[in-house]
């Protein structure tokens, strides 16, 4: 699951391979010696924990499920929570600023996010219950992200690994540009990048599309990477690319004397912006996008209650819409014109407008953990 987390540019605290869980244990035994009773317990089972106490202490309001009682603590489940605490000492201090009222008292300020699928919840509280009465510098806040179950759409009985979904979805992206580029361009080292990047998009606007808290359905056919579907991280991706190209060739240009520097923006005359297209980039994205940051960006861990919500699916569609929008304006404007000085004023200005639509997806896909491509 590392490997396939790091495939997804997933940050993920360095932790040895197996921590080690040997104070755990220690504190675990001292909390079951007068909770077994002297019964011979199976290999690998130190015995119950009872949680009740910790989750009226909790309190109703905490969100814990109210059945919580004993927890059957193992070497396994020790091993995790080692892991766990392992993990949050290595973490990085700074490397999460976007968590609404975050301390860095060290580990006890922190806020943990349990991920967890909805089937794995009542198991998760048990190991966050756990974690609180055995340590003493445990996380003083949890919250816990309930992601619904994924399945693939059409074949109810379709299993696949994560690993494998992720190669399932690279060989359709090599697939789907050796058709439109020719060749076998997985065997090239320059596009080596380029494909690791557009799998990696289109697995992430694939699941994060939909709300967490949903089902989702895995559409596993081709269909689903071109660049030419309006629904998909590679549609996105292509005008990321799409853009960077307009902009080179505009360097490129001036370099060659054809066009002038960029003026100062100051000097430039918005009102030459006339078609219904530029309205649409500035009006339905560039202006409403410091709203989505500001309802989307941060987590917000001082809100009441253990589960935590994101809105991951507001982010991916605004950047879809975004890309329709891009596209069809510059599939029906031509935006470098003739070199001729009485048409560089709304050049430049058409410019400057893209340059905003530019840094809004720049923006956008970076807090997917997206890099921007410069060419497809």
């Amino acid at each position: 699951m590392l490997t396939f987390l790091q495939q997804l540019r997933v940050d993920w605290p360095a932790a040895s391979e197996r921590a080690s869980s040997h104070t755990l244990r220690s504190h675990a035994l001292e909390e079951l010696t007068s909770a077994n009773d002297g019964r011979t317990l199976s290999p690998g089972i130190l015995g119950r924990l009872c949680l009740k106490e910790l989750v009226e202490e909790q309190g109703r309001t905490a969100g814990y499920d109210p059945n919580l009682d004993n927890c059957l603590v193992t070497e396994d489940l020790l091993s995790v929570l080692a892991e766990l605490q392992e993990a949050l000492w290595h973490w990085p201090k700074d490397s999460h600023p976007g968590l609404a009222g975050a301390s860095d008292t060290g580990t006890g300020g922190c806020l943990v996010v349990h991920v967890v699928s909805c089937e794995e919840e009542f198991q998760q509280q048990k190991l966050d219950l756990l974690w609180q009465k055995l340590v003493d510098k445990a996380p003083l806040r949890q919250k816990h992200l309930i992601c619904g179950p994924v399945k693939v759409a059409g074949a109810p009985g379709t299993l696949m690994t994560a690993p494998e979904y992720y190669e399932f979805r690279h060989a359709q992206v090599c697939k789907a540009s050796a058709l439109k580029h020719g060749g076998d361009l997985a065997q090239d080292p320059a596009w080596t990048e380029i494909f690791g990047v557009l799998s990696v998009a289109t697995i992430k606007f694939e699941m994060l599309s939909t709300a967490p808290q949903s089902q989702l359905f895995l559409a596993l056919a081709d269909s689903s990477i071109s660049t030419k579907g309006t629904k998909s991280g590679t549609f996105v991706m292509y005008n990321c690319a799409r853009l960077a190209t307009l902009f080179e060739s505009y360097k490129c240009s001036m370099e060659q004397g054809l066009y002038p520097t960029f003026p100062p923006v100051s000097s430039l005359d918005f009102s030459l912006l006339h078609d219904e297209g530029e309205w649409l980039l500035l009006f339905n994205s560039i202006l409403p996008f410091p709203d989505l940051l500001s309802r989307t960006a941060v987590l917000d861990c001082t809100a009441p209650g253990l589960h935590i919500a994101v809105r991951t699916e507001m982010i991916c569609k605004f950047l879809v819409q975004l890309s329709m929008d891009f596209s069809s304006y510059y599939n029906r404007v031509h935006i470098l014109g003739e070199p001729r000085p009485h048409l560089f004023g709304q050049m430049f200005v058409r410019l400057q407008l893209l340059r905003a639509v530019r840094e809004v997806l720049h923006t956008g896909l970076a807090m997917l953990g997206l890099p921007p491509l410069s060419h497809i």
